[in-house]
């Protein structure tokens, strides 16, 4: 993989895990709430939150439905059109 592919898979991802932050905040809910509904560990949340974690589509689905939300409501918009 290129290196500027690198860069731009890794803003997604932030921007994925921001989006993920907001809609935890929005929901009231701590880390350790949501890694309890979702049933992913904390740690793993922290680092989908960070854009450290590539998730996989299985992950985001229980994300998303702990957070009450559809995964497009997460994921609209990425990647953004060249």
């Amino acid at each position: 993989m290129h290196l500027l592919d690198m860069g731009k898979r890794h803003s997604e991802l932030d921007q994925l895990g921001d989006r993920i932050r907001a809609a935890r905040k929005d929901a009231g809910m701590t880390q350790e709430e949501l890694s309890h509904e979702s049933e992913i560990d904390r740690s793993y949340i922290g680092g989908v939150e960070r854009g450290e974690r590539n998730l996989t589509f299985t992950m985001l689905c229980k994300i998303a439905a702990a957070l009450r939300c559809d995964v497009a409501a997460l994921t609209k918009g990425l990647p953004p059109k060249a």
